[in-house]
């Protein structure tokens, strides 16, 4: 696994300013090897008491990513549908979002692995000290040229999930990445200024 103090392929600052969701993946596997150290950078994370509440579990078999697949789409629209949304043709095509999104849900079987990022306790508190530990992940995975996208569970298919892979009554499963080598090209990204969503001492002062 990397050595903590060896220098990773990219800057931090590069890994930060190129980071993106990435939900189309080559068809190239990941070795184990390079997973783990994703997985080291992860459980680096700060943590409520130096808890660590969190477990990944990485799904790399076929066969057991397509069974898993299809409780992922069936997840997908069971969400969509909280929003109103039954069918593609009831989103707007200018919606690319949620449209690359529908097509992952199609295809989530292709990535080359899938990590169901979990935390070991009931609560807010365990899920929120969780999402630390995927930005780690998400970054290390960009400095490595892996890409990948956070994406969640519907509640109706959890219990399922947990079955499928033998997970304890206590678990919660927080997250669903799947990572790969991409199709596409990292950033530079679009977003906000920062004058837009930052304000000093009241809310819409500038800063």
């Amino acid at each position: 696994m990397m050595n903590p103090n060896e220098r990773f392929p990219i800057s931090l600052g590069e890994a930060i300013f190129t980071l993106r969701a990435i939900r189309r993946f080559k068809n190239e596997p990941i070795d184990n090897e390079i997973i783990k150290d994703i997985l080291l950078s992860a459980t680096q994370a700060p943590s409520g008491g130096n808890s660590q509440p969190w477990h990944f579990l990485v799904i790399k078999d076929k066969k057991q990513k397509q069974e898993f697949a299809g409780l992922y789409h069936q997840a997908w629209w069971a969400k969509r549908a909280d929003q109103g949304i039954y069918k593609p043709e009831d989103i707007a095509e200018n919606n690319k979002t949620t449209l690359s999104a529908m097509k992952l849900s199609d295809e989530i079987a292709t990535a080359p692995a899938i990590i169901l990022v979990c935390a070991t306790a009931q609560g807010s508190g365990p899920m929120g000290s969780v999402i630390p530990a995927v930005q780690n992940l998400l970054l290390t995975a960009r400095s490595l040229g892996i890409g990948g996208t956070i994406t969640t569970l519907h509640p109706s298919v959890e219990e399922q999930v947990k079955s499928m892979f033998n997970m304890p009554e206590n678990v919660q499963i927080v997250y669903c990445v799947p990572i790969g080598y991409p199709k596409g090209n990292f950033g530079p990204v679009q977003r906000k200024p920062l004058a837009e969503v930052t304000s000093l001492g009241f809310w819409g002062e500038p800063l």
